[in-house]
């Protein structure tokens, strides 16, 4: 049976507006049911609802507060430390033509990691941008930046459709709601939004991820649907073979792996990146790695075994 996540059942959008839409408590129920998940359909019965309608206001208070503790566990993984181990040689390696870049983090809930960019200045004299389709989600991430006096800024959206055009795009934790069109679809926006790079972090596809996601979400998380979806997500990981395979034909964009999940300690990998750079720079980001260049592969690792 399929694994489906809460999170990705309670919220709808218009794809031409981004508007929410009402979602009907009965639809994610049912969801959560066929996929055999009696547990997850009980979380989301007590979810509060009109009608039969889940209440809009409580299912963005309900997301908000599981994103706050998922920020936690980022800090915890030091997921963006690694994400800035991996931006300043990239950008250093595009270079900049005399343009300030653009770092646009696709997904970016509450906007931990843009935020901790800003507050860090990691990245020198970038122009930091979230973008969310969750309206909730980036009035709070903007809520945060402002009470924290942050250069920064938030946008609900269409992150492939923005008036300036993005130098890098970044995401953590988002690739493993994508599945099989909708992966190739998003590596190939990118492409043809003319980015020059991108660098997505995600759960490492382990024999150990389930259970160490669930060891982590219960000793860090509060809330039913976090924990719930902690799981389900590390159970949804794509393998490094897939990830390369859909990130393969896109045009202009070579994709690379770091630190393949073949290769390391499944113990330590809790979640690893997935690069992709414009050929021509591709020279000057194993350059600008140093010895960490031998972390990086262009070649599609073999499908993970059945084990």
């Amino acid at each position: 049976m399929s694994v489906v996540e809460i999170s990705d059942l309670v919220v709808r959008y218009d794809p031409a507006t981004g508007a929410a839409l009402p979602v009907r408590r009965a639809d994610v129920i049912g969801a959560l049911r066929a996929a055999g998940d009696r547990r997850g359909a009980r979380i989301a019965a007590a979810i509060p609802h009109h009608d039969g309608v889940l209440d809009a206001a409580e299912v963005e208070r309900l997301l908000i507060r599981t994103h706050t503790e998922l920020q936690r566990l980022n800090e915890e993984l030091r997921i963006t430390e690694q994400m800035a181990e991996l931006l300043a040689p990239l950008l250093a390696a595009i270079g900049s033509d005399g343009e300030r870049p653009l770092i646009v983090d696709v997904g970016c809930g509450i906007g931990y990691v843009i935020r901790w960019l800003a507050v860090t200045g990691v990245l020198g004299d970038a122009d930091l941008c979230g973008v969310d389709f969750n309206a909730g989600l980036i009035a709070e991430a903007t809520r945060l930046a402002t009470a924290e006096g942050l250069s920064c800024r938030f946008i609900h959206g269409d992150a492939f459709d923005l008036p300036s055009r993005a130098t890098v795009y970044i995401s953590t934790g988002v690739l493993h709601h994508l599945r099989g069109r909708q992966l190739c679809a998003f590596f190939r926006a990118q492409a043809d939004a003319g980015a020059r790079a991108y660098c997505h972090f995600d759960i490492a596809a382990t024999r150990l991820a389930p259970l160490g996601a669930w060891m982590f979400h219960r000793a860090r998380m509060r809330e039913p649907l976090g924990r719930h979806d902690g799981v389900a997500s590390a159970r949804r990981a794509h393998s490094d073979h897939d990830l390369m395979t859909a990130a393969s034909p896109v045009s202009g964009l070579v994709p690379v792996l770091y630190r393949t999940v073949q290769h390391s300690n499944p113990f330590c990998a809790s979640v690893r990146p997935i690069l992709g750079v414009r050929e021509q720079y591709l020279p000057a980001l194993r350059t600008a790695l140093g010895p960490a260049e031998r972390h990086l592969t262009t070649r599609i690792p073999p499908p993970r075994l059945p084990w």
